[in-house]
């Protein structure tokens, strides 16, 4: 707002009621400046978000609170605001700025643009497009952006075994494969399960970004007996292994048979001119049998083919729908903050009720707080929900250890209790980093084609559903589907120290929501959650 002077001399020169219009315009005008004050946030995808080389990402930007930004410049970049990846200006797309690594590739979504919401998708993703990324909106009274980072992995081909030959009296096996991203590790085991040392390893990047490996080692002994090679890629769960069992014939030294199978590989010309006779003579009998072979595989090849592309139809509708179901629960986001009370003795509560980790020591509290969890190392929310729809997102970083969901308000504080829905729980869990699961009522394993950074929780009160979303990708987890006899509060639970690299502690993110959570009555009550120290059926205690 600027400053002018005012003279009160020049007031006293005026009429009365010139004064009066003057004071009642600087009024109006202060309280403009003051409305205008209000502060717009531009809110991006989040801190980080993980896409598969080849598909499609989605790179969604809003204006909070709610704005309308059709008339305002859009603009999405890499790394620094000179590199263009989208445009939207006046109310058109411009595509002259665009770099050319992404020309053709990009698509803006403006269906909810009146709202402030707009989303640009990004096609055919490459590790080139790795990096940081922003998005601004720009008006003549605004300008804000949000800045995010792209992480960018591939899955290489399956890996192939090559037996080379004798080599320091044992056996050399070489192991390739293509199209990972980032850079892979790779890993020769024995029947055993021990690493085995490399002979050598080559890895080379192509000139789309992607690395190929090849690897060799030497087998001696008994370490042939099911040798493996596995290939993993540092970003994803999935990895890529071959498994070759060598007979002990071919190892040299290690055999009492060995002169005679050198006696065989002497008469090996004699015994392939015979082969080659059977090959013959059986040929001319068998040609009339593949013919009619030939001709059922084609036709059972065709009904395969119809059948995946059936199944791939399938489950491109269930990706789109999961995606559609995940837009649609974020209209109803509400802010949820952690209640103190409730935490257990080795768990610290932010100072803005948002976040929870675990101490390194756990103190020793005096204050007979019946809602307190004195076993179960979790806490919940201040909130109840009872009627309604509610989503939240909860972001889990990189922990190897976490549960998520809702329980009952009233469930008990303490001994030991199962995360079930039987005893009032519908949660979520990660356990070792890569096994991820629910109880309904026994364990269910759950297989997500990417790790998720962020987890939403969508609550529907009426329909007795509570969902799980993978805000990495936009992808459907699981739902379940019950009644629930009572109000619910949101679950957390970040487990005790894991001794992982990454003890990021639960942060409950911030979101606008276009609807509050109204507290019940008792919502400033200590709550406590039971724990289940010896659960045998859930193997993870």
């Amino acid at each position: 707002m600027e400053d002018f002077p005012v003279s009160v001399d020049f007031l006293k020169q005026v009429p009365l009621p010139s004064n009066l219009f003057f004071l009642t315009y600087l009024l109006l005008f202060l309280q403009h400046e003051e409305a205008n004050s209000e502060e717009v946030k531009v809110i991006g995808p989040g801190e980080s978000i993980l896409a598969i080389v080849g598909e499609e990402v989605d790179f969604p930007c809003q204006l909070s609170p709610l704005l309308d930004a059709e008339d305002m410049e859009i603009h999405w970049f890499q790394s620094q605001p000179s590199d263009v990846v989208h445009l939207y200006k006046g109310r058109q797309e411009l595509f002259d700025r665009q770099m050319a690594q992404f020309q053709n590739r990009t698509k803006l979504v403006t269906t909810e643009i009146s709202s402030g919401k707009v989303v640009l998708l990004l096609r055919s993703v490459v590790p080139s497009d790795e990096g940081l990324y922003g998005c601004s909106f720009l008006s003549n009274n605004f300008s804000g952006e949000a800045i995010w980072e792209l992480e960018v992995a591939g899955l290489g081909s399956d890996p192939h075994i090559y037996i080379e030959g004798f080599k320091e009296g044992g056996i050399q096996m070489r192991c390739t494969s293509n199209g990972w991203y980032p850079k892979p590790k790779v890993q020769w085991r024995d029947h055993q399960g021990q690493c085995l040392p490399l002979e050598s390893e080559v890895i080379t990047q192509d000139v789309k970004g992607l690395f190929n490996l090849e690897t060799s080692v030497v087998v001696q002994g008994e370490a042939h007996r099911n040798m493996s090679c596995s290939i993993q890629s540092p970003l994803l769960i999935q990895k890529k292994e071959f498994v070759v069992q060598i007979a002990d014939v071919f190892l040299p030294g290690t055999s009492p048979w060995k002169s005679a199978f050198l006696g065989t590989l002497v008469a090996l010309p004699l015994l392939l001119a015979l082969l080659a006779m059977l090959a013959l003579y059986y040929l001319h009998k068998q040609q009339q049998s593949q013919e009619k072979l030939k001709k059922q595989t084609k036709k059972e090849q065709g009904k395969l083919t119809a059948q995946l592309k059936k199944l791939q139809t399938e489950l491109d509708w269930r990706r789109t729908e999961g995606q559609a179901e995940w837009r649609a629960a974020q209209q109803y986001a509400v802010d949820v903050t952690l209640d103190a009370t409730t935490a257990h003795p080795s768990l610290e509560v932010s100072k803005d009720a948002k976040s929870v980790s675990s101490r390194p020591a756990v103190p020793i509290l005096a204050d007979g707080c019946p809602q307190r969890f004195t076993e179960q190392t979790c806490v919940l929310s201040r909130e109840r929900f009872s009627t309604g729809r509610h989503y939240w997102e909860v972001h889990v970083g990189r922990r190897s250890r976490w549960f998520l969901g809702a329980c009952l308000a009233t469930v008990q504080r303490s001994g030991p209790a199962r995360l079930s829905p039987a005893g009032g729980y519908w949660v979520m869990g990660l356990w070792n980093s890569c096994e991820y699961f629910v109880l309904d009522p026994h364990r269910v394993a759950l297989t997500l084609r990417v790790p998720p950074r962020r987890v939403g929780i969508f609550l529907d009160c009426e329909a007795g559903k509570l969902s799980f979303f993978n805000v990495s990708d936009g992808s459907h987890i699981f739902t379940f589907t019950d009644t629930f006899s009572g109000a619910l509060c949101a679950y957390f639970r970040p487990r005790a120290h894991d001794g992982g690299e990454h003890p990021d502690p639960l942060t409950i993110c911030s979101w606008p929501a276009r609807g509050t959570c109204i507290p019940e009555e008792n919502d400033l009550d200590c709550l406590l959650q039971p724990y289940d120290p010896l659960d045998t059926d859930l193997g993870l205690w």
